[in-house]
């Protein structure tokens, strides 16, 4: 990974964080976490990029490519969405789902959104689509890819630091643990995610079937 990270960074630098976070926060499908997270560990691992501006980079292009994502959104509308949105997996069960959560809960979808996968792509045209006031989905947009961009960030090179520093035995069962914790809670997020969006789905499909 570090290889691929190396060549990638060494020819681009900290523009192509920004400008991967920021396509796919417009709605495009690409793995804007895993870099965000793979470029802190690059970060704590060889010095050769400043985390600080990383964190940087990343919360512009989330900010930037969400108010893009918003206004694309807000001009094409739901008729176009869901006519030309298949092509970048925005399916029409995405955006009955994406209709059903921004009347229910509004900024919290724009915020929480970051956090989740199948909302943190498609969150901002959802919300230009469904004409949420714009200040109110800035200040979200805002907190949220603060709050993702950064704490991803910092936690991913936090913990790069720590394991770097521990060497011998220990350092290998340290090792050992954190990435069955990581990977525990990744499945188990993974899971109630699956199910969270089932559930939140058979409700959306309720809520629009007359009577």
């Amino acid at each position: 990974m570090f290889h691929h990270l190396d060549h990638l960074l060494a020819h681009y630098g900290y523009g192509v964080v920004g400008l991967i976070v920021m396509l796919e926060s417009m709605g495009a499908p690409l793995p804007g976490e895993s870099l965000l997270i793979g470029t802190a560990l690059y970060c704590a691992a060889t010095h050769r990029l400043e985390i600080g501006w990383v964190v940087a980079v990343a919360v512009a292009g989330a900010i930037m490519g969400d108010n893009f994502g918003y206004l694309i959104g807000r001009s094409l509308g739901f008729r176009l969405l869901a006519r030309w949105g298949g092509r970048i997996g925005l399916t029409d069960d995405r955006l009955t789902l994406g209709r059903y959560l921004f009347r229910r809960h509004g900024g919290k979808v724009v915020f929480f959104g970051r956090f989740i996968a199948v909302l943190r792509t498609f969150a901002a045209l959802l919300a230009g689509a469904n004409r949420m006031p714009w200040p109110s989905f800035l200040l979200y947009n805002a907190l949220g890819g603060i709050g993702w961009a950064g704490g991803y960030s910092l936690a991913a090179y936090l913990l790069g630091r720590q394991m770097e520093r521990i060497s011998g035995p220990l350092g290998l069962a340290l090792g050992i643990i954190a990435v069955a914790v990581v990977g525990s809670a990744f499945v188990f997020l993974k899971r109630n995610e699956k199910r969270l969006t089932a559930d939140a789905m058979r409700a959306a499909r309720n809520e629009a079937v007359p009577g």
